[in-house]
């Protein structure tokens, strides 16, 4: 007898029955034809009760019946007679829903229920403010949400209208055709300079005119989004002209400074920048002529969208820009797949999802990580007596994991108001159909994986514009660590603009990733996937708290 083993280590013997795997309890609904055959069965049926039949209740058949209809009634009598008072409960060899080994994964009845307890933590704590204070909605942080409004509201559109001087730019680049200013020459460190005054000036704006922390996180994660998508249009769209202008220069005579070196494909969310490889043919003058033919066609293929319907520069105007702006991605295309229309149902229930992961987030902030904060300060802080360095480890120890559900709860919150409900409003306004801004990042083994399933398109973004672009210069970890590197200045960007210190917490925490990645990824520790996904999970939340702890507090 062979056996075998299951992906969660168990052996299993090849001769042994088959187990069932769990089935939805609520089966497919029936087609109405099939409803109304039932009742018609039904209604038509007068001697049907609840009487258990016996085979006395099917008369016999008149003995001049045809055959046909004896071994029908002879059929019903003895299905008939099996049935019993108390039903046999049939037991098979089946796994329950949450074995490692099922199949199973619609737990959306979960979801609901993570939302029902959200409910009732805000009605609760809505009650408690309502006989405290006589009202139901009382906000502490709420003149913190409305200072700077105004200013932020203009600085925001001015800062979205300044990323556009990339347009004129690009079409600067597009024209000079050879000159000092085309891409390849002058054009890339004229947008690189560009890129680095933008993002300076509007990153001290903040700083100078001393925003609320609400406003200057909100203006910092936009600002870094626009960012990345000024640099993906800006350099996109710089190589297409360096494609146009090679393929302009294939209509003249041929001479040995026009360039026939192979087409550079730029890259994919998947790939990294390679050049087309051409095909081995015998020297001559006919094979010079073929190369010519498939240079001229590799590069009319880069200046056409995937879709087919736009062609580079029809792409350089003004609504183009706008439209990618408000498209949820960070990577410029020539043209997005989109869907026939706009939801309004839909975009009025994922705006509305917004404001309520909003309030639910500063619900949890001001029962939950508030508090236990100033408690902590106020201990640490004390004089008499001074709290002795085991005391401040402990006050600190306590204040960590005291946190850790609170920030758990406002991560999760987080995510679905960005990636579920943000994204996709701005999806339902401009028909994007790609709607894909997350994968099941819940299931991640290692924190490599986590970066590209919880935010895909700035895992795109990365992928594009950072790692594969500096593939050529460098080795996958080199560009690897390069990558981690950019994420992690981002990073503490944010967190500097929330607590107005630049501590290198958070910073420090991210490249530690690395190693910790690098371990994970050893053979004997990679099988053991129920370890590692918890030791996901405990990392991501004590993370989060502890880095909390230490801005706030250290």
């Amino acid at each position: 007898m062979t056996t075998n083993t299951t992906p969660n280590g168990r052996a299993s013997s090849m001769d042994a029955p088959e187990i069932l795997q769990p089935r939805a309890r609520r089966a497919a609904p029936a087609s109405p034809q099939r409803k109304a055959l039932a009742t018609a069965m039904r209604e038509n049926d007068p001697k049907r009760s609840s009487e258990v039949p016996t085979p006395a209740h099917t008369p016999l058949p008149p003995s001049t019946a045809p055959p046909s209809v004896i071994a029908t009634s002879s059929a019903r009598r003895q299905i008939r007679s099996q049935r019993r008072r108390y039903p046999t409960v049939v037991y098979e060899a089946r796994l329950s829903y949450f074995d490692p080994d099922s199949d199973y994964a619609n737990f959306r009845g979960f979801f609901v229920l993570f939302w029902i307890g959200l409910a009732i933590m805000a009605i609760t704590a809505g009650l408690r403010t309502l006989k405290e204070t006589g009202s139901f909605f009382s906000i502490t942080q709420w003149p913190l949400f409305t200072k700077d409004i105004y200013e932020l509201a203009v600085s925001d559109a001015l800062m979205c209208v300044s990323a556009g001087v990339s347009l004129p730019l690009g079409v600067l680049y597009k024209n000079s055709k050879g000159g000092v200013l085309a891409w390849n020459r002058g054009g890339i460190v004229v947008q690189s300079l560009y890129q680095v005054l933008w993002l300076v000036g509007w990153c001290g704006l903040p700083f100078a005119r001393e925003w609320a922390w609400t406003a200057q996180v909100f203006f910092t994660l936009h600002l870094l989004a626009i960012l990345m998508k000024m640099h993906s249009y800006a350099f996109y769209n710089g190589h297409l002209s360096v494609a146009l202008a090679r393929l302009e220069a294939l209509d003249r005579p041929i001479t040995p400074a026009t360039p026939t070196s192979r087409v550079v494909r730029y890259p994919s969310s998947y790939g990294r920048l390679t050049a087309k490889e051409k095909k081995e043919k015998d020297s001559g003058d006919e094979d010079s002529a073929w190369s010519i033919m498939q240079l001229r066609d590799d590069l009319a293929k880069e200046l056409v969208s995937p879709l087919g319907n736009v062609t580079y520069p029809q792409n350089m105007t003004v609504a183009n820009f706008v439209d990618y702006l408000f498209c949820p991605t960070l990577c410029y295309e020539l043209e997005y797949p989109r869907a026939e229309r706009t939801n309004p149902l839909e975009l009025f229930y994922k705006s509305l999802a917004v404001f309520g992961c909003v309030y639910l987030m500063t619900v949890t902030s001001e029962e939950f990580i508030l508090p236990v904060l100033h408690e902590s300060q106020q201990l640490l802080q004390a004089t008499s007596p001074a709290p002795s360095l085991l005391d401040k480890g402990l006050i600190f120890a306590e204040t960590v994991s005291r946190l850790l559900f609170p920030f758990m709860v406002t991560f999760l919150l987080v995510f679905l108001s960005i990636f579920e409900y943000t994204l996709g409003a701005f999806a339902e306004i401009t028909r994007f159909a790609d709607r894909r801004f997350y994968s099941d990042w819940w299931n991640s083994l290692d924190w490599l994986e986590f970066s590209r399933e919880w935010n895909i398109p700035v895992h795109h973004f990365f992928r594009r514009h950072v790692y594969s672009a500096s593939r050529g210069s460098f080795s996958g970890p080199a560009a690897t660590g390069l990558t981690f590197l950019v994420s992690a200045l981002a990073h503490e960007l944010v967190m500097g603009c929330i607590t107005r210190k630049f501590r290198g917490y958070g910073f420090g925490m991210m490249m530690m990733q690395m190693p910790i990645v690098w371990l994970q990824r050893l053979p004997w520790v990679r099988e053991r996937t129920l370890l590692n996904n918890v030791l996901f999970w405990v990392s991501m939340i004590l993370g989060l708290s502890l880095m909390c702890a230490l801005y706030v507090l250290v």
